[in-house]
């Protein structure tokens, strides 16, 4: 079939570039003399179309032509060979990249590229129609990319393509590509774990479109399919008015256990415990998971780190592998890797940076700041982490400066034009944004922007209420100012700002007042995470969902704590082991015998 992909103009350089520079210039040399058909030894003949060559040449990039040239059933003196299968345009492009090592891969050649590039196993051309496919991966393509690199060997390519399947299921199965699979893939498909589906009600909506097809044909498979959704996990009305009362579901014998089976283990679910080794209660894995790392608790900082799965809707605290406690840190991922920022912890004001490997569970120290930061402000934007403000424990800061992973160095960035510590950062458009904060007298309404193109700061419009320990983040479109302490209460209040017209509004409020908490954007909504109420610290979850304009409530974390940094991590291959085990059959609570007071503390600073 023909891939649904978007045209976008390539030059691949394939893996035989170090190869070919460690010879000099000899390959250059090769296709000068080729241009102008100098020392050639053999003819390709395809349609009627001769390319002069070197024999050496093609055989260093290709095993096909050097059994080709050198086998007992070849003349050696041969020099012509007709080459079927292909056409005179692929095989020019297939001489080019021997010769020049790069080739041009458009969404009109991919196709006949990557099959004359596999037959004749040329690595590097390969790898560029791969890579160029990679880029183009969408939800109206990823189901005949899948199935059109199955032709040949690209496990890579094809791992990643079921994958974005896999990841962006609910847009995939709108499209038409959908339509096409086989009932033996769409089961494949629906029953994995890590289907990355919020509700599993558009699971079975998914299997009622494929159905809805080709209805003749397929309605029998309707049990089947069925018992692959976690039927348990909908909501009850749904189940019983929109799946029981369907009219494939009805009207078909096999799907009345199915039903009955689900609504029993409804009722088993309905307590504290779920059984997760029942397949039609057992949660899918989350594709993303949400992090609350270190904090004020108990008195002190911590170096515990809890992790949130959504699918679940619970908090699993990980193995504490990070000896350093730190509070009103900061907190970025990238590259796979989980930065903490500079913070405190009692006692000392940290321009320190660690980084988490998510896939080895190891801590790695990386180049400190210039500053000491505690109550710095973090953002990443463009590859780069970005640490503003802050107090080094002498006075609140206006500076800021520019982490870049590649080198390990970090770099000043002009400063800002008000001091602030205990604000909050966020990027859009570009641009790195900052809203309110204290600057050692009073708590700030001001917000301010930074352009890395111009190295400059620029004030927009301050927020309608002065906000410090205030979280900040951008969700569709516009940044949200969430609570924080106005210097005489704590906020549950919220506004948004909109870069096009530099105006704030308000929006709904949280149902609990916080400030110094966290804040990010999971599933597609605003999560905030602990934080100080005013007179207590607290365990207390929320988020906000911008469908219902609602914020709804979250199951607590598992220690309260305030000053706390959180980070939403994903693409992880072992994103299992972040989650809730799905291996239990109830979940695990504190430990008895652990300090109650350390995991319930109403202490704070």
């Amino acid at each position: 079939g023909v891939l649904r992909i978007l045209l976008t103009p390539y030059t691949a350089v394939g893996k035989m570039d170090e190869q070919h520079e460690a010879v000099g210039g000899s390959f250059a040399t090769f296709n000068d003399l080729r241009l102008q058909g100098k020392l050639c030894d053999v003819v390709i003949r395809v349609d009627d179309v001769e390319f002069n060559i070197h024999k050496v040449v093609l055989c260093s990039c290709s095993p096909y032509f050097r059994a080709l040239f050198d086998t007992c059933w070849t003349n050696p003196e041969k020099k012509v060979y007709n080459i079927p299968g292909l056409s005179s345009h692929m095989m020019h492009l297939i001489i080019e990249y021997v010769y020049t090592h790069s080739v041009p891969v458009t969404e009109e050649n991919v196709e006949e590229l990557l099959a004359a590039a596999d037959q004749f196993a040329v690595e590097g051309v390969v790898d560029a129609c791969c890579e160029f496919l990679e880029k183009q991966l969408c939800s109206e393509n990823c189901i005949g990319i899948w199935k059109f690199v199955d032709i040949y060997y690209c496990p890579a390519l094809r791992h990643k393509a079921y994958l974005f399947i896999l990841h962006h299921f609910e847009e995939v199965a709108t499209c038409e590509e959908f339509l096409q699979l086989s009932v033996e893939q769409v089961a494949d498909i629906i029953q994995r774990d890590d289907l990355n589906v919020k509700h599993e009600s558009s699971v079975f909506e998914a299997i009622v479109h494929w159905i809805s097809h080709s209805p003749e044909d397929r309605k029998h498979h309707i049990a089947m399919l069925l018992s692959k959704v976690r039927l348990a996990l909908m909501n009850a009305e749904y189940l019983l008015n929109n799946v029981k009362n369907h009219v494939l579901v009805k009207n078909n014998p096999g799907c009345r256990l199915i039903i009955i089976n689900a609504l029993t283990a409804m009722v088993d679910n309905s307590g504290s415990n779920l059984n997760y080794k029942n397949p039609v209660s057992c949660p899918r894995l989350p594709h993303a998971i949400l992090l609350a790392i270190g904090g004020w608790c108990g008195g002190s900082a911590t170096n515990v780190i809890e992790a949130y799965d959504s699918r679940a809707d619970r908090w699993a605290i990980l193995t504490n592998i990070w000896e350093r406690p730190r509070a009103y840190h900061g907190t970025a991922f990238l590259n796979g890797m989980v930065y903490c920022i500079g913070g405190f912890d009692g006692n000392t004001r940290f321009n320190s940076v660690r980084k988490f490997d998510l896939g080895t569970r190891t801590w790695h120290e990386v180049a400190p700041m210039h500053s000491r930061r505690c109550y710095v402000s973090v953002a990443v934007l463009d590859g780069c982490i970005y640490a503003i403000g802050g107090s080094d424990g002498h006075r609140r800061l206006t500076t800021a400066e520019r982490y870049e992973p590649q080198t390990n160095q970090w770099t000043w960035l002009a400063s800002m034009h008000e001091q602030r510590s205990d604000a909050s950062a966020t990027t859009l458009h570009g641009k790195v944004f900052i809203c309110g904060g204290f600057n050692g007298n009073e708590c700030l309404a001001t917000a301010e922007c930074y352009d890395p193109e111009t190295d400059q700061w620029t004030l927009i419009a301050p927020m309608r209420s002065r906000r410090s320990g205030v979280g900040v983040i951008t969700y569709r479109g516009y940044i949200y100012a969430v609570g924080g302490f106005d210097g005489a209460s704590r906020l549950q209040s919220v506004e948004v700002y909109n870069p096009v017209i530099n105006v704030w509004r308000n929006a709904p409020a949280m149902f609990n007042p916080r400030s110094n908490f966290g804040i990010e954007v999971l599933d597609d909504m605003i999560f905030v995470v602990g934080g100080f109420n005013g007179f207590s610290t607290t365990f207390n979850v929320e988020c906000y969902d911008y469908n219902t304009g609602d914020w709804l409530e979250v199951h607590e974390m598992r220690i309260f704590r305030s000053a706390v940094s959180s980070c939403v991590v994903h693409g992880l291959s072992n994103i299992a082991e972040y989650a809730t085990s799905r291996d239990a059959l109830a979940l695990p609570s504190v430990d008895e015998d652990s300090d109650e007071d350390f995991y319930r503390s109403d202490e704070s600073i």
